[in-house]
């Protein structure tokens, strides 16, 4: 078994989901030189908030070609075996997007990025991001990412209606009021009471429970190595969590978060757990913030973040390095990180955002105003924080063979040698 070093949540063993292209890194070209920057994002928000950074970095490094090497299609999953083989060939871009965690460990481990401890020194940012955030993507001492956004995962999205309708008094706030208010839905509507969709999402449920049920401090303790699975307040959260799955709709598997998100806009679902990105389809849509939808944190998480974050990296042996490091400082700024999120459609790592580029979306407003107040923080185990690639497979495979079987006893036991065997 190999050594794991990640702090508090940061462990397992894991290939980070890339994007990238073969196109010609190349070295210095003359005048400025150049920059390739590899990324997903390629449509929506999350385009337009990369097109804000480069039209910014081209006025501030006059003479430096940017090569913007996005790659669409599966959330950087089409890019991760082109990108590997670049790393593998020595033919690395100038900076690569990949979720800041544990999801960077095989490259940390195969010696492919940079540590960027001076770069965070030099540009302030131990006093800039939060002390736990950097504490929860540093690896054997070292940060290695530069994280440019923060999204929330332990979010609880409801149609105000259908509360109404079935007599719920407002969002429940532990995870026994979510039960009772499932039971109210069921017995008092036509609706669903809880929306899932393809097989990840009721991952991404999970997690949820899990931090609701056991708290911050007992979930970020679950991946240490070597954690106990088996105890009685794990066995406690997942018969809460068989509960809830017996109030989600059936034949879900082949639709997606937007489907079972898009059940709660228009009135078929009264809940959905889902990460803060739905808040910018509900805008998609044209569905109405309080009145076709609203938002709380999920059930027993209040004042908890769940967090997950896009970050950029410093390759090794990276053709235009200073360049690479003129852009890792702009996406690390608070102009940057004040120019991207607002399009993007999530908030900035860093505490000294200005809420007024954020007024515009009440969501993005609220999370803000949330994360500038300190919450205690628990990494995201699904969107690659706390677990690399193998382990979080192993979460998955367990939670399949659930979904077919609804042996809880197997499921328990399998979650339980998962983390052993990291």
């Amino acid at each position: 078994m190999r050594s794991r070093r990640w702090s508090v949540t940061a462990a397992g063993l894991g290939l980070v989901l890339v994007a990238s292209a073969c196109g010609d890194g190349g070295g210095d070209d003359g005048a400025g030189g150049q920059v390739e920057v590899f990324s997903w994002w390629t449509g929506g928000g999350e385009e337009a908030g990369l097109d804000a950074l480069i039209e910014r970095f081209e006025q501030e490094n006059e003479g430096v070609e940017f090569v913007n090497a996005a790659v669409a299609g599966g959330s950087g999953t089409n890019a991760q075996a082109v990108l590997e083989g670049r790393l593998q060939s020595q033919d690395p871009p100038d900076s690569f997007q990949g979720h800041a965690g544990a999801e960077l460990q095989d490259y940390i481990e195969a010696g492919y990025i940079q540590p960027l401890d001076d770069f965070f020194d030099e540009q302030g940012l131990h006093d800039a991001y939060p002390d736990q955030l950097v504490e929860q993507i540093s690896y054997d001492g070292s940060v290695y990412s530069v994280p440019v956004n923060i999204h929330r995962s332990n979010v609880m999205w409801f149609n105000p209606a259908l509360l109404e309708e079935a007599g719920v008094d407002g969002p429940p706030e532990t995870l026994d009021e979510f039960v009772e208010a499932l039971e109210a839905v069921e017995a008092e509507t036509d609706a669903i009471p809880v929306a899932v969709g393809a097989q990840w999402t009721v991952d991404h449920l999970l997690e949820s429970v899990l931090l609701g049920s056991l708290g911050a401090d007992a979930y970020n303790a679950l991946w240490e190595p070597g954690a106990n699975w088996d105890t009685p307040e794990m066995a406690e959260a997942l018969e809460t969590f068989e509960t809830i799955m017996a109030f989600t709709q059936e034949e879900s598997a082949a639709e997606d978060w937007q489907e079972a998100a898009r059940r709660v806009s228009d009135g078929e679902a009264a809940f959905n757990i889902m990460g803060d990105w739905a808040a910018g389809y509900f805008d998609e849509l044209g569905a109405l913030p309080g009145e076709d939808y609203d938002w709380a944190a999920s059930p027993g998480t209040d004042g908890t973040y769940m967090w997950l974050s896009d970050s950029f990296t410093l390759p090794e042996g990276a053709p235009n390095e200073e360049q690479a490091l003129s852009w890792l400082e702009l996406v690390a700024s608070q102009e940057g990180q004040d120019l991207f999120n607002p399009v993007k459609g999530s908030i900035p790592a860093r505490e000294d955002a200005d809420p007024a580029e954020y007024a515009d979306s009440p969501y993005l407003e609220s999370a803000l105003a949330e994360w500038q107040a300190g919450p205690q923080l628990a990494g995201s185990f699904w969107h690659g924080v706390t677990v690399g690639n193998r382990w979080k497979n192993d979460i998955d495979t367990a939670v399949g063979l659930y979904l077919q079987n609804g042996d809880l006893d197997v499921l328990n036991e399998a979650l339980h040698e998962a983390a052993q065997t990291e």
